[in-house]
């Protein structure tokens, strides 16, 4: 399996310990070209306090692609405090030159009807709109999310007639256990914007899983990334793959282990 390099994106998940300018360093020096930045790192903000035109301008530096900024939570739960910071990462991703804003639905236990789900899309969908953002759908395997399924996911989309993708993550495929069902009645490839990679060797029980429980790639990895991307690739997926491990091990890897667990990563998918 070849994949254009140009495909594979880093998520900064990845590297909580380096600035900005220092990841982006550090994707320049892996030969990539894409990076996803969030607003749940240590310093609080998508930007480390950077302007969004200093964020622009290292960003043409590195000959980086901002592809998101991760996430917008809960999606599906509208309220006056979602919207006022749905507008403010939306504003974040416009002058940073971001494509798209990643959602993600509540991960708490409480229960979201497919219709609220619904009239939240079409709710969001104006406003992203409106500063030109891309809207991505981030389905979360836990047993307490309130949407779990890519498939239900995409129906929903279209349901509420508007132009957001999904994003597929190898993880939370894992823990949905309605998830082969979803590929085997037919998930549209063509409307997945965006996919996470990630790997997990402990070997607990899949409904007890959690975040800490992600590294990167390897050969080990119960969750069968390389196969799961071997599928996709076969189905006609031709978007990107970001890699995005949340284990807080990584709290204590230097720029050297990043690049390391990277470059091994790609290697398992271009095996």
């Amino acid at each position: 399996m070849a994949i254009d390099p140009i495909r594979f994106c880093v998520n900064r998940k990845i590297a909580p310990a380096l600035s900005i300018e220092a990841f982006f360093q550090l994707v320049q020096k892996l030969g990539l070209h894409k990076v996803e930045l969030r607003n749940d790192m240590k310093g609080g903000s998508v930007t480390d306090n950077l302007s969004h035109q200093q964020v622009r301008d290292l960003a043409e530096k590195y000959g980086l692609e901002i592809v998101t900024i991760n996430a917008l939570y809960p999606f599906n739960q509208i309220s006056d405090d979602l919207l006022a910071r749905a507008e403010s990462l939306l504003k974040d991703a416009q002058g940073i030159g971001a494509k798209a804003l990643v959602m993600c639905p509540l991960n708490d236990g409480t229960k979201i009807s497919a219709e609220d789900t619904q009239q939240a899309l079409s709710t969001l969908a104006p406003l992203f709109a409106r500063y030109g953002v891309e809207g991505l759908v981030e389905p979360l395997g836990f047993p307490v999310s309130s949407l779990r399924s890519a498939a239900q996911a995409q129906q929903l989309i279209q349901q509420a007639a508007v132009p957001f993708k999904i994003v597929l993550d190898t993880f939370h495929h894992h823990l949905y256990e309605g998830a082969e069902q979803d590929f085997a009645d037919g998930i549209d490839v063509n409307q997945i914007g965006l996919v996470h990679l990630s790997g997990v060797i402990d070997g607990r029980p899949v409904n007890e899983l959690t975040d800490e429980e992600r590294l990167m790639l390897s050969g080990d990895d119960l969750l069968k990334s390389v196969w799961q991307v071997q599928r996709l690739e076969q189905l006609g997926y031709k978007g990107v793959y970001a890699f995005e491990p949340f284990a807080s091990v990584m709290d204590n890897w230097s720029a050297d282990d990043i690049e390391r667990e990277i470059r091994q990563s790609i290697e398992l998918l271009q095996g």
